[in-house]
Formats: structure tokens, C-alpha cells, sequence
């Protein structure tokens, strides 16, 4: 075999479950379609989109020696349906890719085997990147061939459908690009119409500002009234219009058992979930995506969907953290007292 086909070949033996190249100066779209994000404030607070915007729009301004991208694909597909939660309101709802270990450790690992690999094989130099550099990873996964950028944004795969991470390993060896994916959407909006929010303003547009992943995890302080009544029960991500893609009929449950749920992380009680400290919060999600958010940020989520519960039994809970000391927390429990017997009231007024 030649080099890229034997590089294909070692990235599957080290566990990833597809894998494509492409150039770095292939998504020469990206430039302009990030500063159109960035112009309508869809990025909200995440500030970083914009500080770093001149390496994300041109990932060969970020390393100017690469040649190729190694692009790779981990199938991280639930055994469940992540739906299934959103009909129980006094239990959270979290994100499938957040119910077990943190992806960045696992695919970060896995892809510097595979970089040690590739230099011990052919030389040259590599840099490895897992969603935390300034790298437009869905627009090279596109340009390999991995996938196609769905009208929800995110990356689809005809034969693994919502669920896999990206990573990439830049090198500085020429290897033989594949074909970019084409989209295979057609006339389907189902992810845009199942959206809690209404986050996208058209098909392939998203304003982060009303998605409930970025609400729920990079959003700082209080989320606007008329967003908290719409979250629901999810306290950590949203899966929505990920698990409603018809492509998912050919997703697999992910064979690395990293990615497997916890049996405490499916479906948690919010009860138990509000009354976390630091030292328990931290206890709980250590080697958890979760942790990065923090305790405070946690229990806002947490108090939002016990608002939206409609359970009386709740009530007290939220109680209980109307003075917490963090403001945030205590401005999102009084919300919820309020919300809950807004609703006890009804019920009292019309007799159920």
C-alpha cells in the first residue's frame, strides 16, 4: 500500500471509525462565512471565535508548513434514544456525548498514536488538534470527505449520521486527497423544525445566542427569561436536532466504552443534581466534560429545568438555593419558585 492508504489503514487499527484527507487550503469558503457569523453576533459570548478568527477562517495561516490534514471521525452513537428524557421533567437531560468520560483525553490520545505512527513511518512533523484550537474542523471534515455540513450546522455522515467527534493531525507529508462530501439534505428540516429555540435563522445558519448547547456551557451569568421557559430539562447540551436526523438509521452504538453512558448520567434526578456543592460537583464529574462548567453554571441549569418541571415536590429545592451565594444561582432558584407556583396556582384555580 502507499503511504495514505497505509495512514488510512493504521487510523482505523487505532480505533477511529473513519478516515479522510484533505489540504489545508481546501475550505477556502470558511473566511467569509465566519466573519458573516461573526458580523450578526452569533457567537454571542465566545469572544475566542473572534480573537482567532484569522487561524480558524485559514487553517494554512495557522501552520503555514502543513501539507496534508489527516481528518478522523469517532463514532460516540448512543445505545438509547436521547429523546426519551425530554418526557420525564423531573429528571435532567444531557447531552449523549457528555454522559461518560471527556472526548478531548480519549480522541487527543488516540490521535498522537497515530501521529507517533505516521512520523515513525514516513517522518516529517505533525500537530494534533481536538476542538480546542482555533482549527474549522467540520469545513475540513466536509473537504475530506468524511461528511457534509448539515442545515443544523453540524457534520453528518452517510454512514455513521449525527454521532462522531472530529480530529485532525496536520502534517507536513504530501498525502493523496479524497473527494469532499456533497450535501445530502435535500428537502428535510427536520433538525431545524424540532429546534426548542429556534435557533436558526435559515437553513445551514445558526445564531449561537438561542442554542441551548451554548446557553447551557459558554454562556455566563443569567440566560434571558423567554430562553430559561424553553430549555426544558436540559441541563448539559441539547441533542435535538441531532437525534432527529433521518441519516441516524445507519448510526452505530459506539464500540469504545468511554462513550457509553453512565447509568448515573442518563436520566439524574434534578433534586439531587440541585444540591451539589464544589466538592460534590466536582466529585461527581471528575473526568467529565461537565467539570469545565463548573459548579455554579451547573446548578443554574439544573434550576432552570426545575422551574420547567411543573412538579410541586421541586419547589423546595429551588428554596433552598434562593440565597445561595453565587448570584446567578440564587437569581435562577428564585426564578423557579416563581415559575412553580405560578403554576401551583393555576392548578389551584382550576381545580386539578
Amino acid at each position: 500500500m502507499d503511504l495514505t492508504a497505509r495512514v488510512k489503514a493504521q487510523a482505523v487499527a487505532e480505533g477511529f471509525s473513519a478516515c479522510r484527507i484533505c489540504r489545508p487550503q481546501d475550505v477556502p469558503e470558511v473566511p467569509a462565512r465566519l466573519q458573516a457569523f461573526l458580523d450578526a453576533g452569533y457567537h454571542g459570548q465566545m469572544g475566542w471565535l473572534a480573537d482567532r478568527a484569522h487561524w480558524r477562517g485559514a487553517p494554512q495561516v495557522l501552520w503555514p508548513e502543513a501539507r496534508s490534514v489527516i481528518m478522523l471521525a469517532e463514532n460516540y452513537g448512543p445505545a438509547h434514544d436521547p429523546l426519551d428524557v425530554l418526557d420525564r421533567p423531573e429528571q435532567a437531560a444531557i447531552s449523549v456525548y457528555a454522559q461518560n468520560r471527556d472526548y478531548h483525553d480519549v480522541v487527543k490520545k488516540r490521535l498522537k498514536r497515530l501521529a507517533r505512527w505516521v512520523i515513525a513511518e514516513a517522518g516529517g512533523e505533525v500537530k494534533v488538534f481536538v476542538d480546542t484550537a482555533p482549527v474549522p474542523e467540520k469545513p475540513l471534515g466536509q473537504a475530506a470527505g468524511l461528511g457534509w455540513q448539515g442545515k443544523h450546522t453540524n457534520l453528518l455522515s452517510r454512514d455513521l449520521g449525527s454521532w462522531f467527534f472530529l480530529g485532525s493531525v496536520f502534517t507536513t507529508l504530501d498525502l493523496t486527497p479524497d473527494a469532499p462530501e456533497v450535501d445530502h439534505c435535500g428537502s428535510c428540516r427536520a433538525c431545524l423544525d424540532v429546534c426548542p429555540t429556534d435557533a436558526f435563522p435559515a437553513p445551514y445558519r445558526l445564531d449561537a445566542r438561542r442554542c441551548i448547547s451554548y446557553l447551557t456551557i459558554e454562556h455566563h451569568g443569567p440566560v434571558d427569561e423567554e430562553l430559561r421557559a424553553m430549555m426544558g430539562n436540559r441541563i448539559y447540551g441539547c441533542d435535538d436536532c441531532l437525534a432527529v436526523c433521518p441519516w441516524n438509521k445507519f448510526a452505530k452504538r459506539a464500540s469504545e466504552v468511554k462513550y457509553h453512558a453512565r447509568d448515573d448520567l442518563m436520566a439524574p434526578d434534578l433534586a439531587e443534581l440541585a444540591g451539589l456543592d464544589d466538592a460534590g460537583f466536582r466529585a461527581r464529574f471528575s473526568g467529565s466534560p461537565i467539570k469545565r462548567i463548573g459548579r455554579n453554571r451547573f446548578v443554574r441549569n439544573v434550576l432552570y429545568a426545575i422551574g420547567n418541571s411543573g412538579s410541586a415536590r421541586l419547589r423546595p429545592v429551588a428554596q433552598e438555593l434562593v440565597d445561595d451565594p453565587d448570584a446567578t444561582v440564587a437569581d435562577a432558584a428564585r426564578w423557579a419558585v416563581m415559575r412553580l407556583a405560578d403554576v401551583a396556582n393555576t392548578r389551584a384555580a382550576s381545580g386539578d
